[in-house]
């Protein structure tokens, strides 16, 4: 699910291996991976921004497991931005994001101290737009997760250092459960399913960017996930998933999330997403 702007920790191709420092002879010091994603809505913190579908083409490049270069667009599929005042654009780009990342996940054989594994990343993201649709912007951002204990704890923050200069932060538990496990010793499972619940909590320049009226710090989205990815082959993926969205904790979050929709077609504070992905790692 397109749910801008947390980088995917548990996803981004730089943190999902390890490499210890010095590549060996069988380990490649650079890695591609090239994806696509379709999206039923695209959703920024939980608040509809595209109530039609959405199309996301990404690629990164990761070197040494370490620093990876990104870039991601988001397309209109339909003429949804005609009546959402931003002008029709059915199949051109709405949004750029080129970003860059230093990440890295540590375990035992880093650190004898290490209880688990640790992910974590440190990323910059620029946010460009066509004039026509929003104003440019840039975002700082870290997480770190624990992908190997059962409930997987990640957190996330992003910092808005340009439009409305808020703070959003995000806690995500779930636990990944092996459906068909790998056809090989130490492969990659074929089918894995990941269920996930995560809740989002706004500064107050943030929360009054977005929710009219509501101009203090408080809880935003909570969003539980259900995912199935399947290993088609040796670095090629396809992900589904389903997610519901809804600001459950906060009543003046939620009355206000019922106005965000600029064109009215959407007074509810609560969504469900549906999505497909591919990815193709080299």
């Amino acid at each position: 699910m397109n749910s801008k702007h947390m980088m995917p920790l548990a996803c981004a191709a730089a943190i999902c291996g390890s490499v210890p420092a010095g590549t060996t002879e069988e380990e490649s010091a650079v890695s591609a991976e090239v994806a696509v994603a379709f999206d039923s809505k695209f959703l920024s913190y939980g608040l509809v921004d595209n109530n039609d579908p959405i199309l996301t083409p990404a690629a990164e490049l990761t070197f040494y497991d370490w620093v990876t270069f990104s870039v991601e667009s988001i397309f209109d599929i339909s003429h949804y931005g005609k009546a959402a005042g931003y002008g029709d654009r059915a199949w051109t780009y709405q949004e750029i994001d080129p970003g860059v990342a230093l990440s890295h996940a540590f375990g035992s054989k880093d650190a004898e101290w290490l209880p688990t594994t640790v992910e974590f990343e440190l990323g910059y993201m620029y946010e460009a737009h066509p004039k026509s649709v929003d104003e440019d912007t840039q975002f700082l951002g870290f997480a770190i997760g624990f992908p190997d204990l059962w409930v997987e704890p990640a957190f996330a923050y992003e910092l808005d250092v340009e439009r409305d200069h808020g703070t959003y932060l995000n806690l995500e538990f779930g636990h990944t459960f092996t459906l068909i496990g790998p056809s090989e010793e130490e492969g990659d499972d074929i089918l894995d399913f990941r269920m996930s619940v995560a809740q989002g909590w706004g500064d107050g320049r943030r929360i009054g960017a977005y929710l009219e009226d509501v101009d203090r710090a408080g809880l935003m989205d909570t969003c539980v996930k259900g995912e199935f990815v399947w290993t088609i082959s040796d670095g090629v993926t396809l992900g589904a998933l389903v997610a519901y969205s809804d600001y459950l904790f906060d009543s003046a979050a939620r009355a206000a999330s019922r106005e965000y929709e600029a064109t009215g077609t959407w007074k509810r504070s609560w969504n469900f997403v549906t999505g497909l992905s591919l990815a193709v790692a080299f």
